[in-house]
């Protein structure tokens, strides 16, 4: 490779083949009668991407390129700089190193009287990263509002209030108090990171907010014990509990809107010994009818779920462990049914994503309105689909048959290990295996894996045991997960579904009507085609989508 450190810019991002000769002559000629640096004109012009100019200053430099999203700078490191003055020369500060020297990420590495600046006034020597401009100004109001308001919440809090205290509840109320604002800070930043769950806990000597990201919970902000009650107050007012209620757990909403965002959070409350500790679930709207195709079906299993779709009568079931995207199957199997000559019910426990042209119901536990109940007075209002949100125990597994063996197409959810466990889990609710044959039209099983990091993932040779043990030719090749900024060092970003569909035909239902264990069924089903949830996610792993470890962990043999 070219020594890059003295090339010019220009050159290196030809080089990168994403600028050609032409376009670098249009943009020197237009710096020459304006005060811009070539990159800003590149980038302003469309004509180069921010992240390819960052990338080729990296190498211009040889300065590390950092990805803001894996860094959560401490309060210590943030009053180090204070934020007029990272805003006023565009820089972040990241962490103190071990040596004493601060690390900083800036867009523009060659300013150096910003960082003559930066070094006199920190009074520390400067280790310089380099950032994205956009990432940069996004952290100025991730880092230091959270930041901000942290301090002021502190302040209002400790302000003449024994640790103890629940506040004046009313003053927690008031749109611009710091309390609402940190709050509000945590929701966005959750929202803005992808997150599907908030954790609000506290402990002995402090609490802290934590996210759930692809599955896995990350530190997200500590804060002082006696700030809790306050914190705990706010989300209470907005999800309409009852404030003055600890001792019992408390369930509530909230609709919150980020930018052009409509997200539904479900709260939960719940007692420790050192206080409430509150989840919030995101359900976010926009992503509710995402379509088949792009849920990861293949072109085979979308059409033969679209064939179960347009069925008059019958039980599909989705079947998956908690947070394995049920849901957002169902959803999105009611959009294909959804057209106006058809008449949708469904019953929800909660409803997670409104639908236009959709009768949903929500269940109402307290005021009577039970699964079951609902159900029975769906099937009065001339419903051609109903769904069920999950069928939960025997009476409801009876009506939703009855509903699918008296002309409706009905669906639902439980939860199995895979499509075939679904059959066993109606018998052992009760229901007759020839009413189970009779109704049953198809299961899906599905699991959500980590999807490997693009940026990071390294090709490797498995192990000859373990190829063996996946039936895969000795010498086969994947990739493994290695970790960068860009998936906050754990080797992953984003996750990818695995399928198992069912097809429930004459002879699958035969077998169910004579009482065949699971196993036989299961086996009958890979005879015909059945694609199962652990070849499933083989496939994935030679495509180089997901790894070894993540598919094992996700499906059984």
């Amino acid at each position: 490779m070219a020594d890059t450190k003295h090339m010019r810019l220009g050159d290196i991002l030809i080089q990168a083949g994403v600028l050609t000769e032409s376009t670098l002559n249009a943009a020197l000629k237009e710096q020459k009668v304006s005060s811009m640096r070539l990159g800003e004109i590149l980038v302003k012009n469309g004509w180069v991407s921010e992240k390819h100019l960052a990338e080729a200053l990296s190498r211009q430099l040889k300065v590390p390129l950092v990805s803001l999203a894996r860094y959560k700078p401490t309060p210590e490191v943030l009053k180090v700089v204070p934020e007029s003055m990272a805003r006023r020369l565009e820089v972040v500060p990241l962490s103190l190193l071990d040596n004493g020297k601060l690390l900083v990420a800036t867009a523009d590495p060659l300013n150096v009287v910003a960082l003559d600046e930066l070094k006199m006034v920190t009074g520390r020597e400067i280790e310089l990263s380099i950032a994205m401009v956009s990432e940069i100004r996004r952290a100025f109001e991730q880092f230091y509002r959270v930041h901000t308001t942290l301090e002021e919440a502190m302040v209002e809090v400790m302000e003449d209030k024994p640790a103890d205290s629940s506040l004046n509840l009313v003053d927690v109320g008031v749109d611009d108090a710091p309390v609402v604002k940190l709050v509000n800070s945590i929701m966005e930043e959750a929202v803005k990171e992808g997150t599907s769950d908030i954790h609000i806990e506290v402990f002995e000597r402090g609490a802290r907010v934590r996210y759930r990201i692809d599955g896995a919970l990350f530190d997200s902000l500590e804060y002082p014990k006696n700030l809790h009650p306050a914190v705990c107050s706010r989300i209470k007012i907005m999800s309409g509990m009852d404030i003055s209620e600890r001792r019992r757990p408390q369930d509530g909403r909230i609709l919150l809107k980020v930018g052009n965002k409509r997200v539904d959070l479900r709260v939960s409350s719940l007692p420790s010994i050192f206080g409430e500790k509150i989840v919030m679930r995101l359900l976010d709207q926009d992503k509710a009818m995402v379509g088949l195709e792009r849920l990861g079906f293949s072109p085979d299993e979308r059409a033969l779920l679209e064939d179960m779709a347009s069925l008059p009568y019958g039980i599909i079931l989705v079947t998956g462990p908690t947070g394995s995207g049920k849901s957002t199957t169902l959803y999105s199997l009611l959009e294909v049914m959804n057209t106006p000559d058809v008449n949708i019910i469904t019953v929800e426990d909660p409803v997670e994503y409104t639908m236009p042209g959709i009768t949903q119901v929500q269940v109402n536990e307290k005021a009577g309105l039970t699964f079951s109940e609902t159900l029975r007075s769906i099937l009065r209002q001339d419903p051609d689909k109903i769904m069920i949100g999950e069928i939960r125990d025997q009476e409801t597994a009876q009506l939703a048959i009855r509903a699918a063996l008296t002309g409706h197409l009905v669906l639902s959810t439980l939860h199995t290990n895979d499509a075939p466990s679904a059959v066993a889990r109606l018998l052992d609710m009760g229901i007759q295996p020839f009413m189970v044959s009779s109704a049953v039209v198809g299961v899906v099983a599905q699991r959500l894996a980590r999807r490997l990091c693009s940026s990071c993932k390294k090709e490797m040779q498995l192990p000859d045991a373990v190829a063996r043990s996946l039936d895969l030719p000795p010498g086969t090749r994947v990739f493994a997960p290695v970790g960068c900024d860009d998936c906050r060092n754990t080797g992953y970003k984003g996750r990818t579904a695995l399928f198992e569909i069912l097809l429930v035909d004459e002879e699958i239902k035969r077998a169910i009507a004579e009482g065949a264990p699971v196993y036989e069924i299961r086996k009958l089903a890979i005879s015909k085609g059945m694609t199962t949830l652990r070849k499933a996610g083989i496939k994935k792993v030679l495509d180089g989508i997901t790894s070894v470890e993540e598919m094992m962990s996700e499906t059984m043999q």
